[in-house]
């Protein structure tokens, strides 16, 4: 590990020497942020993101809004929902499965077209309805689901529109901030100068036009795009939320996929923030006078098991075996260099939905031996395992060093690891396909970090039965009637304290039954000049750029 550690740090110090010819500058009187993300391509910037949250992040909340939102706003409270572009919403008191949603009145998108409840009704029916002009089934993947009970939106009038749900479905509200209002008139511009032989050719060249020239209702408008170079914003003046139009010009965001090269283009000045840098370089960040942030997040580094049939996984020993075979204070305090929380389930005591688990996931390589011994494992018959995972990507934080500490801890106790490593896109595409899919290349686990700011995104999609491929990211599609029991008990109750009581419940049970290899929360450190100000890290997996200045 020492002689790792001086190799990252050397290269990267030589990386610092040469970045500055590699990447280009930016020379202009405006104010510029230049930022370096773990992604290996600019995520899609046609309204639904690619590249998990990290799309989100940088191309979602950017250019465009949702019905619904995040307060990003403070570094020391929760990350709630808040009210987007629907200022109010309730659900129908006599049937359950439909919501009024009252919208914010003189929006404009950013080719001045007016945002009201046709333009609701033709999103939704974007990625819902495939007999719609605008259905886009590349959209579908990464939006529905993450909203898997929306069935259909319709106007009542200008600004008020109905959402029906397949049931009822009290988290509706929520995963509503996934989806991205586009322009309908611009997609329609683009869509009548299409050439194609059919209407469904003419739709996928409307898009592809689309994503090469924007436009949505957010703060953040699009200025020049290239493809796995580079993505140039510029500040929309006209923003609805006088208190959210950003303070600074225009805002670059680069792909820098490797953490030595984006930490080596801080240090040579051709980027003014990178996201997670190299843990071994942060000494001399910090001597350097570069500012870090990093506060705990809604979020969990795991190994996310197969359960189909065959997988070593489905012996609840092994999955016991493992969660108790990590020190993952070791991993914190040595690999990650503190940039980490460890993780004993999806939430930690004190948050509402912790529950009480009886299965305490703690560092006990002893227990840990014993039952795999139980379940015929010793020095001299080891369990062939194989993790699929990335090289970077949004939330992976260290993926490949710290899948090594993983495979090199559980060596001890009797597992022999593979390590299955692809690019990231490629990653999480199989996410959606699951664990049976060609793509998992014979895998029985699969390392995709996971937001828990909601219920779905925290524990439904993942434990709920009905949420596997291609519904859902129930990747090892997992079967168990408990928690579908609870799902639904859930997700039909209205009260938040009876909810928050169920799905407390909920992930005890799927602590208990070890679903998931649970190993870090995410901090999401950042290393970022002097020369920016204003920085707020909430406690989330986004942040608001709008907030950030330049010296």
């Amino acid at each position: 590990m020492l002689m790792k550690t001086t190799t990252r740090a050397a290269l990267i110090a030589a990386l610092a020497l040469t970045t500055a010819a590699a990447w280009p500058s930016v020379a202009s009187a405006d104010t510029v942020l230049r930022i370096g993300m773990t992604a290996a391509d600019i995520p899609r910037t046609l309204g639904q993101p690619d590249q998990g949250f990290e799309g989100n992040r940088f191309t979602g909340l950017t250019m465009y809004d949702a019905l619904t939102g995040w307060d990003l706003s403070s570094a020391d409270k929760a990350s709630v929902v808040i009210p987007g572009l629907a200022t109010e919403w309730k659900v129908d008191d006599a049937d359950k499965t439909k919501w009024i949603f009252k919208l914010r009145p003189g929006v404009t998108f950013h080719d001045g077209s007016p945002f009201n409840a046709d333009a609701v009704v033709w999103n939704v029916e974007k990625v819902l309805k495939q007999d719609a002009p605008q259905f886009d089934a590349s959209q579908v993947g990464v939006t529905a689901s993450r909203m898997p009970t929306l069935a259909s939106a319709k106007k009542i009038d200008d600004m008020t529109v109905e959402l029906t749900t397949k049931e009822p479905d009290s988290f509706l509200p929520i995963n509503l901030t996934n989806l991205f209002m586009a322009s309908p008139a611009k997609w329609q511009h683009f869509y009548d100068k299409a050439e194609g032989a059919d209407a469904k050719a003419k739709s996928q060249a409307a898009w592809t036009a689309f994503a090469k020239d924007a436009a949505g209702t957010g703060p953040w408008k699009m200025a020049s795009f290239t493809p796995r170079e580079r993505l140039e914003l510029v500040k929309n003046a006209a923003y609805w939320d006088k208190a959210r139009v950003p303070k600074v010009d225009k805002m670059v965001l680069l792909p820098m996929p490797e953490a030595n090269a984006r930490t080596a283009a801080l240090l040579s000045g051709q980027v003014d923030w990178v996201e997670a840098p190299a843990p071994d370089a942060l000494p001399e960040l910090k001597q350097r006078g570069f500012k870090l942030y990093a506060n705990e997040q809604p979020h969990v580094w795991p190994w996310q098991f197969s359960r189909v049939e065959g997988s070593p996984w489905n012996d609840i020993r092994v999955r016991k075996a493992a969660n108790l075979c990590v020190d993952r204070e070791g991993l914190k305090d040595g690999l990650l260099a503190g940039l980490m929380v460890p993780a004993t389930g999806t939430f930690e005591p004190g948050h509402p939905w912790r529950g009480k688990p009886t299965f305490e996931i703690k560092y006990d390589k002893a227990a840990a031996q014993k039952l795999m011994q139980e379940a015929g494992f010793g020095p001299s018959k080891k369990l062939t395992v194989k993790i699929q995972t990335s090289a970077s990507g949004s939330g992976q934080m260290q993926p490949l060093p710290m899948n090594e500490y993983l495979q090199q801890a559980l060596a001890e106790c009797y597992f022999d690891v593979k390590l299955d490593v692809i690019e990231w896109n490629t990653l999480f595409t199989n996410w959606r396909r699951g664990a049976k899919d060609p793509s998992a290349n014979g895998s029985n686990a699969t390392n995709v970090t996971y937001a828990a700011m909601d219920p779905f995104f925290a524990l439904v999609r993942f434990l709920q039965s009905g949420m596997a491929p291609p519904v859902s990211n129930n990747w090892g599609f997992i079967h168990e009637p408990k928690f579908d029991e609870l799902v639904k008990k859930a997700r039909q109750t209205f009260d938040p304290a009876a909810r928050d009581a169920a799905l407390a419940e909920l992930h005890a049970a799927s602590v208990d039954d070890a679903a998931f290899l649970y190993v870090a929360h995410d901090v999401g450190p950042r290393a970022i000049s002097p020369k920016v100000t204003g920085v707020v890290q909430p406690k989330s997996w986004f942040i608001d750029f709008s907030l950030v200045s330049m010296q």
